[in-house]
């Protein structure tokens, strides 16, 4: 009876946090890696170790999250998950570092949290 109710109940559960994320509470979301630039001539854009702990608004969580539901690669996920870190992180929501493409590679740890 057990084995039933957590298997009825656990996607049920599953979909109302993974909506709740994509609509209204984002993804929290660690990381340690390598982060890369692809930026304009003048400034740097050499590769370095950071570790960033970064709130995700609902629209990167509905990015990520339907990807991974629609079976995206890691390698996919990982673009995703850069792109996500660039605009919130490295480009300030759009206000500065308008050209500066981030990638993510050498990933040594990264937890996500509803």
């Amino acid at each position: 009876m057990a084995a039933e109710v957590r298997r009825r109940w656990q996607p049920q559960i599953r979909a109302k946090a993974r909506k709740a994320a994509a609509t209204s509470d984002g993804l929290m979301v660690d990381v340690r890696a390598r982060f890369g630039f692809t930026a304009p001539v003048g400034t740097s854009d050499d590769a370095r170790m950071r570790h960033l702990t970064l709130a995700l608004p609902p629209h990167h969580a509905a990015r990520l999250l339907d990807a991974q539901q629609h079976g995206a690669t890691d390698r996919q996920l990982q673009q995703a998950t850069a792109d996500a870190l660039g605009e919130v992180y490295f480009r300030d929501g759009r206000s500065r570092a308008h050209d500066l493409l981030v990638e993510l590679t050498d990933i040594e740890q990264i937890q996500f949290e509803l």
